[in-house]
């Protein structure tokens, strides 16, 4: 299982992006791999989180800094953290559905679980020196 930071934190109920289900602050999508199937690579996930962006901002939410732990399972379930910019974020209902849909999409992940966290809240720091470049934040 690969990692990234860990934390945990709250969030809203309702139904998410495409075949994602959110309930509290955990969103769910993909179904359980066919048994044999070998999990997606870390990259692989990595690379997908990458396609996925917030609307308001010219960066992918992973070099964003928004996505705190992503773990996957030998048996290709993913588990991923993520927060947003600020509680109030106009994409909290959506995002996170999009990030699991996106996700379950990757050959070899099979259930993801998305939960949105606010501990550590997301400061600017936490983006990659490519998006503070894009963003022309020091």
């Amino acid at each position: 299982m690969s990692s990234l930071e860990t934390s945990s934190g709250g969030g809203e109920a309702g139904q998410a992006a495409g075949g994602a289900h959110t309930e509290g602050d955990l969103t769910r999508a993909g179904k359980p791999l066919e048994a044999g199937t070998a999990p997606a690579s870390w990259d692989a996930v990595a690379d997908a989180l990458r396609t996925v962006y917030d609307p308001e901002i010219p960066v992918n939410i992973f070099e964003l800094g928004l996505i705190y732990r992503l773990d996957i399972a030998s048996d290709g379930k993913v588990g991923i953290d993520m927060t947003l910019t600020a509680p109030a974020c106009p994409v909290a209902g959506t995002l996170p559905g999009q990030v699991a849909d996106t996700v379950a999409g990757v050959p070899g992940v099979g259930e993801v679980e998305v939960k949105l966290v606010w501990d550590p809240p997301w400061t600017p720091q936490k983006m990659s020196e490519d998006a503070r470049m894009v963003l022309d934040i020091p």
